[in-house]
C-alpha cells in the first residue's frame, strides 16, 4: 500500500466488482480505470464497461505456446503444459515442434502425469482444446507462435537467444527449458498481468506505463505562430474551418 501510494482496500471480485467501480455505488467509489486479470466473465465485464471507465486490456485464460526442437527434456514440457492447462478449462496450451518423435513422447508424459494431478478434470479439458503442431521446420514453428501471439511463449530449444530475435508477438518470453512457466508466474519478477487472446500483437503487459498520463504542453511566440500561421489558415481553409483560420490571422496581423 505504501509503495502504490493506494489508500482503500476493497474486498470484491468477479464482474460485479468491475461494474461496481465502472459506475460506482454507495460502498464502492467510481474509480478511473480497472487493470487486471479475470475469468471471462470478468473480461467481458471490462469490455462491456470500457466506455465508462479505463481498461488496460482484455487479459482472458492463461496461455502458453512452446517452440521445442529434439533437444528438449519431453518429461519437462509435459509439466510445462499442465501447468497452464490446471489453472483453467479454457487455457490454451499448444506445442510447436519439427521433431514427431519429441512431440509423441510429450503426449505419452502427459498422458501419464494427468492421471495423477488433483485437478486433473480442469487440465484435461484444456488438453483437450490444446494442439501438438508438426512442424517443417523450427522457422516455420517460430512463424506459427508469432500467429498465435501467446500470453507465453516458451523457447524449448537449442540456444534459445538465438531464435529470441525471432519472436514479434508474445506477452513474456521464457528462455529455454530452465526458466518454466511456473517461475514466471510466481517468482521472477515482471508483471505477470499479459495479454492473451492474441492482444500481444499490438501491446506489452500490464505495467507503470498503464499509471500514468503523460499530456503534451504547446507554447509559441509570435514569430513561432507567424511561421506556423500559412500552414494553419491553408489546411483549416481547406477542411472548411475557417474561424481556426481566422484565430491565427488575428494573431499575426
Amino acid at each position: 500500500m505504501d509503495l502504490a501510494g493506494g489508500g482503500e482496500v476493497y474486498r470484491v471480485g468477479g464482474a460485479q466488482a468491475v461494474a461496481a467501480m465502472a459506475l460506482g455505488t454507495e460502498t464502492v467509489p467510481k474509480v478511473d480505470k480497472v487493470v487486471g486479470p479475470g475469468n471471462l466473465y470478468v473480461t467481458a465485464a471490462k469490455l462491456l464497461l470500457s466506455r465508462e471507465v479505463g481498461i488496460d486490456f482484455a487479459a482472458g485464460p492463461t496461455e502458453l505456446a512452446v517452440v521445442a526442437d529434439g533437444s528438449a527434456d519431453p518429461s519437462l514440457l509435459a509439466w510445462d503444459l499442465l501447468a497452464q492447462a490446471e489453472h483453467d478449462p479454457h487455457a490454451g496450451v499448444w506445442l510447436l515442434t519439427p521433431s514427431e518423435e519429441l512431440a509423441r513422447e510429450v503426449e505419452g508424459e502427459v498422458g501419464r502425469a494427468l492421471r495423477g494431478l488433483p485437478r486433473r478434470g480442469v487440465a484435461g479439458e484444456a488438453l483437450r482444446e490444446g494442439k501438438v503442431v508438426l512442424t517443417g521446420s523450427l522457422e516455420e514453428a517460430m512463424e506459427l507462435a508469432n500467429l498465435l501471439a501467446p500470453e507465453h511463449l516458451q523457447l524449448a530449444v537449442r540456444n534459445p537467444r538465438r531464435w529470441l530475435g525471432r519472436v514479434r508477438c508474445a506477452g513474456t518470453i521464457l528462455l529455454g527449458q530452465g526458466t518454466p512457466p511456473a517461475a514466471g508466474d510466481f517468482a521472477v519478477g515482471p508483471s505477470h498481468v499479459l495479454p492473451t487472446l492474441g492482444v500481444a500483437r499490438w501491446r506489452a503487459g500490464l505495467g507503470v506505463h498503464d499509471f500514468l498520463r503523460c499530456p503534451s504542453v504547446q507554447e509559441l511566440d509570435r514569430r513561432g505562430l507567424k511561421r506556423l500561421a500559412p500552414v494553419v489558415e491553408r489546411l483549416a481553409e481547406a477542411e472548411g474551418l475557417h474561424a481556426h483560420a481566422e484565430s491565427v490571422r488575428r494573431r499575426v496581423e
